[in-house]
């Protein structure tokens, strides 16, 4: 018995720049694979990837000026009340 599965597809038309159109060209006759299988591989790697990974953003990209270890040094003494004496 042979199970047919049914995938619904969409159709897209992209304009690439010559270079990166024989490029992928090539590539697809290197690999023995489709140029559209190859398009179709990036996007589930750049787009759907990240799409996988959206979470925290972070809020500072730069080069850390001093180690965490200065924190206290930098912005204050550690309080002397415990966190069980906070106010809740």
């Amino acid at each position: 018995m042979h199970v047919h599965k049914v995938t619904c597809v969409g159709k897209i038309q992209i304009y690439l720049p010559s270079e990166e159109l024989a490029a992928l060209r090539k590539r697809a006759k290197r690999s023995g694979r489709s140029v559209a299988a190859l398009v179709r591989e990036a996007i589930r790697q750049v787009v759907l990837q990240q799409q996988r990974h959206d979470g925290p953003v972070a809020l500072w990209d730069g080069q850390p000026k001093r180690a965490s270890i200065d924190h206290d040094s930098v912005h204050g003494q550690p309080s002397s009340r415990s966190c069980a004496s906070a106010p809740r």
